[in-house]
């Protein structure tokens, strides 16, 4: 440990953490040992849409036990089987996602088809009467954005909750609640990237008439900002704790000529009040990861305050999971030789024409509840938690979340069909995320800043109000 990184700091850190795990405790209950819920306590629900996405939600749905897949719906008949296979309750499966709505017995939809539909399905879902879980983003278009808020609203029995699941890492919920302490200072920037290499590929046949190209063109997608910077503008918003006042940004399609219209590389300032900003980079020629040591590729943030940062990733959820490192601002340390300086004056003069910089440092891993000293360990387990911790401390290792967000998420959204507590990426958090896509995508085609107010405006005219009918 460095003289600035003192035993205070890291129970100060520690106290977040466990803030953070009792909150999320308290919500999901202990996941550590899980009994089978009786079946007149699971959720009954659906998947609609069982391509890539939809069948990563099933394998992820297999270990929730407090829901029950009895349907899916895809339009294609071998994505829906094999989703079929992968849940492994017996399914029933329909091609048409109206008929699946119609069937009493399903009491939720998971919501997991390409961008473009994900507004009429869970306007139907709701109207239904039924709970929804739709990927994000919410939305695609703005006066989707003004009529699922007057339809959710009208509806407060049912939930809808947005595949926002940062929202549910206890690495995240922890970093939130040091900004909240003041552990990191003011928190006034936040670097944020995805980059990948390559991007999406054009399947064959090429076009949009092939369902799997549906992401590269624009009548379907929302790309790259959509698809991807959707997840991190969600984490500043959550962070600097308030939505952003305009965008400016520059995209290209400079290295994909295969016919798609969306754009390859995409760079995005957002600035918030009192003068935040985010600075996000999406590319599709480089995966590097410059945060975290390099040991994490593609996508992460670097959350800077006056008196800290974090650099953190979610992780792929399969082979890397969420993980943290935690920065103190250092003194500064000048090449001036001090004895050289005579008077004040000389010191103001030096300090001017001479390097001053931080000293390095090594990042100081989020320690979670299971690296946790509590005295009641055997002596085998707590050498292993000081091995551990040392090889944290040596930049060897790094801490990761025992639990995969996107298992917490869902298991919350089955909680809360029963409790109709309000989801963490509730109505408003996904529609303020999709507003933000629709608008950064906007001042990129129209190469101008971009106020978030303009959304007020813009799809007035065709949105409609809430449909009558029997309220849940």
């Amino acid at each position: 440990m460095s003289d600035d990184l003192s035993r205070r700091d890291v129970v100060k850190i520690a106290g977040a953490a466990g803030v953070a795990a009792a909150a999320a405790k308290r919500v999901q209950g202990a996941p550590a040992i899980q009994k089978v819920k009786a079946a007149n306590n699971q959720v009954q629900y659906g998947v609609i849409g069982t391509g890539g996405r939809g069948t990563y939600l099933l394998k992820h749905l297999r270990p929730v036990d407090n829901g029950r897949c009895v349907a899916v719906c895809d339009i294609n008949q071998s994505a829906m089987d094999k989703a079929a296979q992968v849940i492994g309750t017996n399914p029933a499966k329909f091609k048409d996602y109206r008929e699946l709505l119609s069937q009493k017995n399903v009491e939720a939809v998971i919501i997991a088809t390409p961008l473009y539909m994900h507004f009429p399905v869970t306007k139907d879902a709701l109207l239904a009467g039924k709970h929804v879980f739709c990927e994000k983003s919410l939305v695609f278009k703005p006066e989707e954005v003004h009529e699922l808020r007057a339809l959710a609203n009208s509806r407060p029995k049912q939930i809808l909750q947005v595949g926002l699941q940062r929202r549910y890492s206890l690495f995240y919920q922890t970093v939130k609640n040091m900004i909240q302490k003041g552990m990191l200072g003011n928190v006034t920037h936040i670097h944020a990237q995805w980059h990948r290499n390559p991007g999406w590929v054009m399947k064959q046949p090429p076009g949009p008439g092939n369902p799997q190209n549906w992401r590269l063109f624009r009548q379907f997608s929302g790309g790259i900002t959509a698809e991807l910077a959707s997840h991190q503008i969600d984490v500043a918003d959550w962070m600097f704790g308030v939505h952003p006042q305009w965008v400016i940004g520059v995209g290209g399609l400079d290295t994909y000529k295969d016919g798609r219209d969306i754009y390859d590389n995409i760079q995005l300032i957002y600035y918030y009040p009192g003068g935040r900003k985010l600075v996000y980079s999406g590319i599709s020629t480089n995966a590097h990861l410059p945060y975290l040591g390099s040991t994490r590729p593609e996508f992460g943030e670097c959350i800077m305050g006056t008196e800290a940062c974090v650099e953190i990733t979610v992780g792929d959820g399969e082979a890397t999971m969420p993980t943290a490192l935690w920065y103190k601002e250092v003194k500064r340390a000048t090449f001036a030789d001090p004895k050289d300086l005579k008077t004040k004056k000389d010191d103001v003069k030096m300090a001017g024409a001479t390097f001053a910089l931080g000293a390095g440092q090594r990042g100081f891993p989020l320690l979670m509840d299971k690296d946790n000293i509590t005295g009641k360990e055997s002596f085998l387990e707590r050498e292993l938690k000081f091995a551990r911790r040392w090889l944290y401390a040596k930049g060897v290792l790094v801490s990761d979340e025992e639990r995969n967000p996107v298992d917490v998420s869902l298991e919350s959204f089955f909680n809360d069909c029963r409790t109709l507590n309000r989801p963490k990426a509730d109505l408003e958090v996904g529609l303020a995320d999709s507003t933000a896509v629709i608008l950064s995508n906007l001042a990129m085609d129209e190469d101008r800043k971009v106020f978030f107010t303009e959304i007020e405006k813009l799809g007035k005219g065709g949105a409609q109000p809430a449909p009558k009918g029997k309220k849940a």
